[in-house]
This record gives structure tokens, sequence and C-alpha cells, in this order.
């Protein structure tokens, strides 16, 4: 009797064995939703001859593995009326929010569960956000993107496209060539969106240069200096630079104006990028934003591999960076200054209808509607620069110059309420560099969070 029970019980084992067997490899035979492969556009890939005289965008795409609906739907994804398309996952304003204390804390900040309502709010004077050509769908897009996740919906007194020259300056020629979202149209959406996310009552000013000519930008950056300073002060963000060369130091005095303070993306790759070299400039890096693989559940914010960062070649190491020396190792600047969320694979949402002509040009697409969709999964540099800037907006703080900014953040970066200190990770050539306590090239002195200390 007992050998008979023993042969049934090993053959119960055998078989449950063989079941769990199977169900393992077709579970390895489908991708996870949250598998897939991150892209570089054209737009944001240096050329030949662009050093000193053109620049690049900071922003990568992620593109999730394929899959039917019906293997999407075998995840068991909690329900979600805040994910643009249901099954995939990006940052939400309220995420984001969540994420970086623009409002009270909520454990695991995770966007699938977060009501839209946790957006952040407030948000006062101006943002100039300096891109290059004209985005036709800026206001469109920015409603559609406003309405989705329960923004509210920009006015006349919170968004103004301005020509940096008084013309138009059209559109991006690769828009047509490459896509909407492979063009400046797509980086110029990802920047006014983040903008508006984190600090919704400010005025935005969408200031698009003539072309991404550097002497063509730096035209736009006068403009959105003259439109800052006439609002009282804010912030001007550029997610965009190119390669250091010897006369980037003869434009850093360019980047001045009363209560203006600007900041700059310190590029998607290794090394270091001018304008965020500049010590005029608060240099930002790129994050990692680490999540449960079950839950989503925010679990530490560490570096991203791909952010830029290191010593600059040409400019001399700033005042504000004598504390640092010893980490530094060097005379010359370091950057970033601080970072925030980068890494495309752990991105945002972003809408960008402009040029979206077919399902092949779409980012992505919805299962449950059987078609393209407008709204895509951004990273890079090109979204810190942005959140960081409305992040200091949103504190209210308004510092007279780019200076005084630097000089606050680098006396409280060590209040670890101000400050997340970012210790894990590595960055740079052949990962040769770590994220540490204190300032590092992968994420100088860390995210910041909270409404203090900025």
């Amino acid at each position: 009797m007992r050998k008979t029970i023993s042969v049934i019980c090993s053959l119960f084992l055998a078989a449950g064995a063989a079941l769990y067997a199977q169900q393992a490899v077709n579970e390895l035979d489908r991708p996870h939703p949250g598998s897939g492969h991150v892209i570089t556009p054209q737009v944001s890939m240096e050329q030949p001859g662009d050093t000193g005289n053109r620049m690049h965008t900071n922003y990568k795409i992620f593109i999730p593995a394929t899959m039917t609906e019906e293997e999407f739907n075998s995840f068991e994804h909690p329900a979600t009326t805040s994910e643009p398309v249901p099954y995939y996952y990006a940052e939400t304003p309220a995420s984001l929010a969540c994420l970086y204390g623009a409002v009270g804390a909520t454990s695991g900040c995770n966007p699938f569960s977060l009501p839209n309502s946790g957006h952040a709010t407030g948000g006062s004077k101006a943002i100039a956000i300096v891109d290059a050509y004209d985005y036709p769908t800026a206001l469109a897009d920015l409603k559609v993107y406003s309405s989705e996740f329960g923004l509210a919906a920009p006015t006349s007194s919170t968004f103004t496209v301005v020509y940096a020259t008084g013309t138009n300056p059209g559109p991006d020629p690769n828009c047509a060539k490459y896509g909407g979202w492979s063009c400046w149209s797509s980086e110029e959406s990802l920047d006014i969106e983040m903008a508006h996310a984190l600090a919704p009552s400010a005025h935005v000013y969408l200031v698009e240069a003539a072309s991404a000519k550097t002497s063509d930008l730096i035209v736009a950056v006068k403009k959105a200096i003259s439109l800052v300073v006439a609002a009282g002060g804010g912030e001007i963000s550029m997610s965009w630079g190119g390669g250091e060369g010897s006369a980037e130091t003869s434009l850093d005095s360019g980047f001045a104006g009363k209560n203006v303070v600007f900041f700059a993306s310190t590029g998607d790759s290794e090394g270091t990028e001018y304008p965020s070299t500049s010590p005029n400039v608060v240099a930002v890096g790129g994050t990692t934003i680490t999540r449960n693989p079950s839950t989503l559940a925010f679990e530490e914010e560490i570096s991203w591999e791909d952010g830029g960062g290191g010593i600059s070649k040409y400019e001399t190491k700033p005042s504000y960076q004598n504390s640092i020396s010893a980490l530094s190792g060097s005379s010359n600047r370091g950057v970033p200054d601080i970072a925030a969320i980068g890494n495309p694979r752990t991105g945002v949402w972003v809408y960008d209808s402009y040029q979206t002509n077919s399902v092949g040009d779409y980012c992505l697409y919805n299962y449950d509607t059987d078609e393209g969709t407008n709204w895509c999964i951004f990273g890079g540099t090109s979204v810190a620069s942005p959140v960081t800037a409305a992040l200091v907006n949103h504190a209210g703080h308004f510092s007279a110059s780019a200076a005084a900014e630097h000089t606050l953040i680098y006396s409280n970066y060590t209040n670890t309420s101000d400050y997340r200190d970012i210790t894990y990770g590595t960055c740079g050539w052949y990962e040769g560099w770590f994220a540490q306590a204190g300032w590092d090239p992968c994420t100088g002195l860390g995210a910041p969070i909270g409404s203090a200390g900025k």
C-alpha cells in the first residue's frame, strides 16, 4: 500500500514538474511587457563637422518587443486609466511628481495605480524651452497630453510659441524624411510636456530657432532670456548639445540674465558636450528609475550607463565646485551638476502627432484599437533637463542667476530631504566611473527632490 502511494505521488510530482517546466519554457518564449530595444533617432546623432557648428538633440526612444494582444493580456498588470496605451509602462506626470517630491509621498509611486489627480500643481513665472525649427502641432499635442493626464489645459497665459527671429522657421526637414518622432518636433513635444507636467501653472515659452546651427540656437537663447526676464524670472532648458570645441568659452557670457537659470542636458553617450559644460549652466545628467518587475513599485534611482558626464576639456573649474575638488580630481569643470530620469527603458510618456503617417512610423501599436498611436516612450537627458527645470520652478525660489543657483545646489546637496544621493551604477568609457557618495561623473550630486535647497 505504502509502495503504491509512493509511486502515485512520484508520478504526480513528475507530471507537475513537467507541467511547470513547460510553463517555464512558454514564459521564456514570450517577451515580457518590459522587454524591447532602444533606438537613437537620426536627429540625436552627432555628425562629422558638427562640433562648434551644429547641435543635436538628446533623446532616445524605447520600442517594446512585439506582442500579440493575447500575449499582452496574459500578463497580470493592474487595470489602469492613466496609461495612454494599455499594457505599456512609462512614467506619467503623477508618477514623476511622486518620484521627485513635487507631491506628498505615495508608496511605490506606481504609474499604474496613481490617480491622474496626483500630478504636481503650481509653478509660476516662466520656463523657456529652446529648440530648433517649427513644431506645427505643439499646442494641439500639449492639449492632448494634458487631457490624458488631468493637467490644466494650456492657454495663452501658460503656453506660447515664439519664433526666435520673428519669422516661422518651418519644420525640420528630417520630419518628412524620418517621421515625426525622429526629428526636432519630438524633442519639442518632449520638452514642453515635461515642463507643463511638473509646473503646470508656469508660462511655458517654446522658442524656436531658425535651425539647429549653433549660431541660430544662441540667437534663440537670447530671445528666451528676454522672455524670462520680462516674466520676472524663471528657467531656460536646453535639451541639446554638441561636442566640445576650443571656441566654446567665448559663448559662456551669453548664458546670463536677471533672475534666469539655465539648464542643459549632458548628452546620451560617454563624455562631455556643450553647452552643459559651461560654468553658467546647470548641467543635468541622466538616471535610471528601477522598479519591481512584478508590481512596478519604485525601488531605487541609480545611474544610467549612457548618460553623458566627465571633465570638460576647455572649461576651468568654477568656484562653486571647489568643494568637490577631491572627487573631480581636475582643475576643469566637472559635469553633471545634478541628474534626473534619463534611461529610456524607464522612460516617460510623450505625445507627438506631427508627421506620423503610417503604422510603421509610430512608436507604439495600440492593441486595444488595432492601430498605431502617437504616444511614445522617450528617454535621454532631454527628459532630465526640462524635468529638473520644472522642479526648480515648482520650488518657487527663483535664483537671481545661474551662479546663485549653483551655489544653492552645492550648499544643500548633502541634505537628504533636498537631494537623493545616487551611489549605485556605472557610466563612462569602459564603464570606468562609478556612482558614489557625493559628486561623481555619472549623476553629479544626485537627483533633486522636494522644494527646498533649489
